[in-house]
């Protein structure tokens, strides 16, 4: 098969040119970091890990300041990977566009004048004007000095749905075998209230925030995952409480796993989220006799902070990991973050599940 061409002079979007340079560059930079960290390592340091500076018989070492900024390394890992997932989707695409076009024995530019252009409904001045009104609130503009620019904005938009309409027939007829492994982070259970088989092919860690508008927004998607997946997924739930802006948010977490301690976590886990407005001790320990929890046993669990540790514990494993808001969800340690909808959890899950072999 034919590498996709990058000189051929169509619509698509620019930064996809870009977007490739930036990836070579940022696997070239990567690559040459970690082949001199090898060489100083191999000089200077043991089991891989290399002197970055001396003072006097003092040695700071390359484990040493990694610890120290772990987080944001993580993130520029991250980014990388997104970086080359993007790359990658962009080269995947235009050689199925190349190979559709050969087939039909036209050029890639024409097959997609033929197939996208062609099929592109022309801009109305309704459309604009629908477009404006629905937005003039925000644009803050009046409408005769950005009608090109809105006009332009519609036309792309319509090109970029029609071509991605045609790469995913492209994609379902030709199958293209994605070897680029996702990037995942190992995030344990932690011991964690837990529902759906251990056993299971899928685990989503979670990790929350009682008082977290956004995460109650999540609850009704993750509970359509758990009903369609059913024994393929396990949901784990662990405690971000994001202390400077919900100060509620501990105690809440530490009434969850009183009430875990009854058996009812995800009872208490439900009435929590459906009224974040009462979430005062006072409100715990009502949610608590509604739930019909032993009520000595609960208040006094929630006044001596029995389980301040474990929320602790949860905080620290997801800053760990890279968490700096909730939501955040981790697909067999593929991160997600924000209230995503359902078609992005069930990409991931049905890909994991592909690759197991389900």
């Amino acid at each position: 098969m034919k590498t996709a061409h990058n000189d051929k002079k169509t619509w698509k979007l620019s930064w996809i040119a870009a977007l490739a340079a930036v990836v070579v560059i940022v696997a070239w930079m990567a690559s040459g970091s970690a082949s001199a960290q090898k060489d100083v390592a191999g000089k200077d340091g043991a089991g891989g890990t290399s002197v970055l500076a001396r003072i006097g018989e003092v040695e700071i070492l390359s484990s040493d300041v990694e610890a120290t900024v772990a987080t944001e390394l993580g993130e520029l890992d991250r980014q990388r990977h997104e970086l080359m997932e993007k790359g990658l989707e962009a080269a995947i695409n235009d050689a199925l566009v190349e190979i559709a076009a050969e087939q039909k024995g036209m050029t890639s530019e024409d097959f997609l004048k033929a197939e996208v252009d062609a099929k592109v409904t022309a801009v109305t001045d309704a459309d604009v004007d629908q477009f404006y009104e629905a937005r003039k609130g925000q644009i803050n503009q009046p409408k005769e000095a950005i009608v090109g620019q809105i006009r332009q904005y519609l036309e792309q938009t319509g090109r970029n749905e029609a071509f991605g309409a045609l790469v995913a027939e492209l994609r379902k007829e030709h199958k293209p075998q994605v070897l680029l492994e996702p990037m995942r982070v190992e995030v344990a259970e932690g011991g964690a209230p837990a529902k759906g088989p251990e056993s299971a092919p899928v685990t989503i860690v979670e990790f929350s925030d009682f008082q977290c508008p956004f995460c109650s927004r999540v609850i009704p998607t993750l509970d359509k995952v758990t009903e369609t997946y059913g024994d393929q997924v396990r949901l784990v739930f662990r405690q971000f409480p994001l202390h400077s802006i919900h100060p509620q948010a501990q105690k809440a977490a530490e009434a969850a796993l009183c009430a875990d301690d009854q058996g009812k976590f995800w009872e208490m886990h439900d009435a929590l989220f459906q009224n974040q407005s009462k979430l005062q001790v006072a409100d715990l320990k009502s949610r608590a006799a509604e739930l019909e929890l032993d009520a000595a046993a609960f208040e006094k669990c929630l006044d001596s902070g029995q389980h301040a540790d474990r929320v602790t514990a949860d905080l620290e494993a997801g800053m760990a990991a890279g968490v700096t808001g909730t939501p955040a969800m981790f697909i067999n340690g593929r991160f997600l973050s924000g209230a995503q909808p359902f078609e992005a959890i069930s990409k991931v899950i049905d890909d994991e599940l592909s690759r197991a072999g389900g």
